[in-house]
């Protein structure tokens, strides 16, 4: 094909690579019925090949080599060498959306197992490279799974022995069937999980018995899931309501070595001897707080918004938050949303102890961003809380200007995905062991970046506002302190979860305006992180300049600062100047719209039925305090 019969197609959305010096185009394809696919069109002397079936399987890495498309089914070797394949010859795999391959090393489905439910360019990484000898394609859903639950794994010395673990989750969402994640993301060997289990919880280590679902991978009831990898269930015809206890057992039917697992679990979960997945209590077995291989619990709800996950270390795990009370903050935060009427899963990606820049307790936020938030189930927002008091606590201490260069990767990464990424700031930690004057100094620096215009972040917590002593800014409050000065308690933690403005969660495009003041032709700006009122002085279009405009009908509208997600105020019912410091809208955050002739706007306060005016020709605050629409009264309002 000629450049000039390729450049139309770049055009219409289609992705040009080459491979082996192949040239391939890529785009999406819907089929009735059918989740969007992603079709590979090959470019061979004019010649079209097209990939479209559920799963691809290559003889290289990369998809290079030969490829044999497979449909939903089962192929055993005899089927796989009969449609092109070879034995054992297997280096990369492509999964259509809503489908799932399992791999299996030996003939007739047996042996070490691999199941994908995305794209593997390379198996060398998985261990499975030139090991497949039988296939299993299946379609999981023609929907969207959304998580409900999840966690962020770790290593694990622990080790099991045909015991059964049965795990306690508490839900977000709800949803009409749903599915789980195993992880063997840190195993040494391959992990064999047999008779898998769900239930409704019925408190401690009961199930709900009518409820209790086999869980399936592949269509078989045990797995064996290679070293690195994940562990995609087949979809359950298990209903899950939110706000809900689940109870997912499994059995471990030979020795494991070094497992994966979230140390700081906050829940008591249950061991015993023996396959008791089934059973309807566990008596004479073990508790552990910690949980193990389960990673995720994921549901259908078509009334999903998506997910937020809550990337973050102890503050965000729950650290001083009661044993099997679920009151962490991202907990509190769940109900907040359901009680609200919104439908967002709620995802706690907090590990104890973990580090922005540094492996330590974990994998450090910068090297499990991609996996504990970019990859998670129909994630579309993100907020970043409490690791980098880590990195300022620690003997090593880096700079604020480290962490932020650290920070804003995460952000790039993130809106790179098409996520909305929140930033938080740091809570204060004086009286603490790993306070000093030096690591203040930094904690105000990032707090500053954060406010600022330049962050890049799409929305602020501020949870250091949220918890500090107001006389004694770098310590908690002390109905807010958990007593070692590092960490929340429960009162604390349902102060960070209510710092955080739902209307975050949106699908709704809501106008994002800037204003600039023809009296001097700056824009206004929520200065100081908008604790400072609303003032006509900056020369460029940052975080700072923009405004949600909220829509109150009858020609009025109210504003929403981006710097700090507050409503803007004709303060002292207009008798102050306007601010950014209101959580909910009432008359005082009300204005009508006015267009006038010459194209500029005016905003005339419902409190006082003033215009607002940029006083002293600009110099001062903004205040509705004007009978007529003069110059100082008349702004540009500019759609970002």
């Amino acid at each position: 094909m000629s450049p000039s019969n390729i450049y139309p197609l770049l055009s219409a959305g289609l992705h040009l690579f080459r491979k082996d010096h192949v040239m391939f185009l890529k785009t999406p394809l819907h089929f009735p019925g059918f989740a969007k696919m992603h079709v590979a069109v090959l470019l061979v002397s004019g010649a079209i090949a097209v990939h479209s079936a559920p799963a691809t399987i290559f003889q290289d890495c990369n998809s290079g080599g030969y490829s044999v498309d497979l449909p939903v089914g089962n192929y055993t070797t005899a089927d796989l060498v009969a449609r092109g394949a070879k034995d054992n010859d297997i280096s990369s795999v492509n999964v259509s959306s809503g489908f799932q391959v399992t791999l299996f090393s030996n003939d007739n489905f047996s042996g070490t197992s691999l199941t994908l439910s995305s794209n593997n360019s390379c198996l060398v990484a998985n261990g499975f490279n030139d090991q497949t000898s039988s296939v299993k394609v299946l379609q999981t859903t023609t929907g969207t799974w959304t998580g409900t639950w999840a966690l962020s794994p770790q290593s694990s010395g622990t080790t099991f022995n045909r015991q059964t673990l049965r795990q306690i989750v508490h839900t977000s969402i709800a949803g009409t069937s749903s599915r789980i994640q195993l992880s063997n993301v840190f195993g040494s060997q391959p992990l064999m999980v047999s008779d898998v289990h769900i239930a409704q919880s019925s408190g401690g280590s009961g199930i709900v018995t009518t409820s209790d679902k086999t869980v399936t991978f592949g269509g078989q009831t045990s797995i064996t899931i290679a070293a690195g990898a994940l562990a995609v269930s087949d979809q359950i015809a298990f209903p899950v309501s939110a706000l809900s206890n689940v109870a997912i057992s499994f059995y471990l039917p030979v020795a494991t070595s070094g497992l994966t697992s979230h140390q700081q679990g906050t829940q008591d979960n249950y061991i015993i001897s023996g396959d008791g997945s089934a059973n309807a209590s566990f008596s004479g077995g073990s508790t552990t707080g910690s949980y193990y291989i389960l990673c995720n619990l994921d549901v259908q709800n078509a009334s999903a918004l998506g997910a937020v996950a809550t990337l973050g270390a102890s503050i965000t795990d729950g650290v001083a938050s009661s044993q099997n009370s679920n009151r962490r903050w991202p907990n509190d935060l769940a109900v907040r949303i359901v009680n609200s009427g919104r439908i967002v899963g709620v995802l706690n990606q907090g590990i104890s102890g973990n580090d922005l820049l540094t492996d330590g307790a974990g994998q450090s936020a910068l090297n499990r961003f991609s996996r504990d938030v970019l990859s998670q189930p129909n994630v579309k927002w993100v907020i970043f809380s409490d690791d980098p008091i880590n990195d300022l606590g620690s003997s090593n201490r880096p700079t604020s200007t480290q962490l932020i260069a650290g920070l804003s990767q995460l952000i790039t990464q993130a809106h790179q995905s098409g996520i909305k990424f929140f930033c938080s700031t740091l809570t204060p930690f004086q009286g603490s062991g790993g306070w000093s004057s030096q690591g203040e100094t930094e904690r105000q620096a990032i707090n500053a970046f954060i406010r600022g215009g330049t962050s890049g972040c799409d929305g602020v917590i501020d949870q250091d506002a949220a918890t500090h002593d107001p006389a004694n800014p770098t310590m908690y409050l002390p109905a807010y302190d958990a007593g070692d000065h590092l960490h929340p308690n429960e009162a604390g933690l349902q102060a960070i979860a209510n710092a955080v403005n739902l209307a975050l969660f949106s699908t709704t495009t809501v106008p994002v305006v800037v204003f600039r003041a023809r009296a001097n032709s700056r824009y206004v700006t929520a200065d100081n992180g908008g604790a400072s009122p609303l003032i006509a002085n900056s020369t460029t279009i940052g975080t700072p300049q923009q405004f949600d405009e909220l829509d109150q009908g009858n020609g009025n509208i109210a504003l929403r600062a981006h710097v700090n997600s507050r409503y803007v105020t004709a303060e002292n019912t207009g008798a102050s100047s306007l601010i950014a410091n209101r959580t909910a809208i009432g008359l005082w955050e009300t204005f009508q719209l006015i267009h006038n002739s010459d194209g500029t706007v005016s905003l005339r306060a419902a409190v006082n039925n003033m215009y607002v005016t940029a006083e002293n020709a600009g110099a001062s605050p903004l205040i509705a305090n004007r009978t007529a629409i003069g110059l100082w009264e008349e702004f540009d309002l500019i759609t970002q």
